[in-house]
């Protein structure tokens, strides 16, 4: 009894919590109100916003193509990779949320920009050629005898252009120290770029030379030999991963790749308020008509399934602004799919229950068989949407795997609810007057 209890407190105070945190705009309207009433000025909820894409908050879908004419010796995916990678960097100096940069095809690359509205400055700047040099470290002055030198900043401005850059280097490519296993990033440079980077190493022994990738400083390596045959090695504490992250920057640097321009489209934010309003519309009379199919079919259970769902909506959407999750259409009709299941997986609850009880059995042994008997036909059905979901996932792009994530949470959130969250609630209404009157159950 008492357990019950707790548990269903506990359940409260966390659904409170997670109302808080989904909806703060709601709960610093109910602040202001209580301030004018009172008279004293209360402390704020921090607010976050859902992070929403272009289709729902609008922006701009831009399309390019690659010219990998020019390059050779290079797998093209490798290449198409690499510049994926340069304009995603590029297309996060607007402070755009969750852009979508993705490749296309086997020379195509897909932009999409949620919230842009010049949409010709972000055509501008991701419209270039990457463009990667080496720098080594400013001189340090002569200082008078007895006072400080000044040690120039190396992640400022304490770096001056070299003359490498990456029409110099051949290619960059992840090998593995024979004696440690330790992954490292070798470099290869033409006879031009040997020449000079033999000059630089000479003259820089125990300095940094940073390398930087449209102005940005990718790695910053410090001299321990001087270099005459153009075979470099960078070395580091890196993971295989973060080594393959920085051989496919210094070749997007490194070949002559430009984009260009073959598509673009505004998706207005007024269109994307209105696709927004709709599938709320949708999702929340969708909501409706089920909590009253609930409650006139099943009533108590009913009820207690309702609550449930409004738990898991909670859960869902914390989870989504927590991960973060961009919202787009398709991701909403994942959410409103993975309802759908929550309340099927009440349903089978419910109907394995009231065989129980027309079998003339105690509510308390009805639940507990219920719960038992409904257990397997629930993980069973659970699973292989998920299943199914993971495979969505991790073949597809874009909008298919936004829908995915999206359903894919909430079947993994309606596996906690129907048995935990569900299950609780009618424990503890069973033990009420209400669980006395058989025919609220069966």
């Amino acid at each position: 009894m008492n357990s019950q209890r707790t548990r269903i407190i506990v359940l409260l105070v966390l659904s409170l919590a997670l109302f808080v945190y989904v909806a703060p705009g709601v709960v610093n309207r109910g602040i202001a109100w209580i301030d004018g009433k009172i008279g004293i000025s209360l402390p704020r909820v921090p607010a976050s916003d859902f992070h929403l894409g272009l289709d729902l908050v609008g922006g701009a879908h831009l399309l390019y193509q690659a010219d990998l004419s020019q390059i050779s010796g290079i797998d093209p995916d490798d290449a198409m990779e690499g510049i994926r990678d340069v304009i995603e960097r590029r297309v996060n100096a607007f402070g755009v949320a969750e852009p979508l940069v993705q490749v296309s095809g086997s020379d195509r690359l897909i932009v999409e920009l949620a919230g842009i509205t010049d949409i010709n400055q972000a055509i501008r700047l991701i419209g270039e050629t990457p463009f990667l040099e080496f720098k080594e470290m400013v001189p340090t002055p002569s200082v008078a005898p007895g006072r400080p030198t000044p040690t120039p900043n190396p992640l400022d401005d304490g770096f001056v252009t070299t003359g490498l850059n990456g029409r110099h280097l051949a290619r960059a490519q992840v090998i593995f120290d024979p004696n440690t296993g330790r992954p490292l990033v070798s470099l290869n440079l033409n006879a031009e770029g040997t020449k000079l980077f033999a000059e630089i190493t000479k003259r820089n022994l125990g300095k940094i030379v940073a390398i930087y990738l449209d102005g940005q400083i990718i790695s910053a390596p410090i001299v321990e030999s001087e270099i005459p045959n153009g075979e470099a090695v960078i070395s580091g504490v890196f993971t295989p991963a973060e080594a393959k992250t920085l051989a496919t920057r210094l070749n997007s640097g490194a070949l002559p790749v430009p984009i260009s321009l073959i598509s673009q489209q505004t998706v207005g934010a007024s269109l994307g308020a209105v696709s927004l309003a709709q599938s709320l519309r949708a999702g929340l009379f969708g909501f409706l008509f089920v909590a009253l199919f609930m409650i006139l079919f099943y009533r108590v259970p009913g009820v207690m399934a309702v609550l449930a769902l409004g738990v898991y909506t909670l859960i869902v959407l914390a989870l989504y602004k927590a991960i973060p999750v961009t919202l787009t259409l398709a991701g909403i009709a994942g959410f409103v799919l993975s309802v759908g299941i929550a309340v099927d997986a009440n349903v089978l609850i419910f109907a394995r229950m009231r065989e129980e009880l027309a079998q003339g059995k105690a509510l308390s042994l009805a639940l507990t068989e219920g719960f038992s008997r409904a257990w397997l036909s629930i993980r069973d059905g659970h699973m292989t949407t998920l299943i199914g979901a993971g495979v969505l996932y991790g073949f597809t792009s874009s909008v298919v795997k936004g829908f995915a994530l999206t359903l894919g949470l909430g079947v993994l959130t309606s596996l906690f609810t129907a048995t935990i969250v569900t299950q609780a609630f009618l424990r503890g209404v069973a033990n009420t007057r209400l669980g006395k009157i058989r025919w609220l159950f069966s």
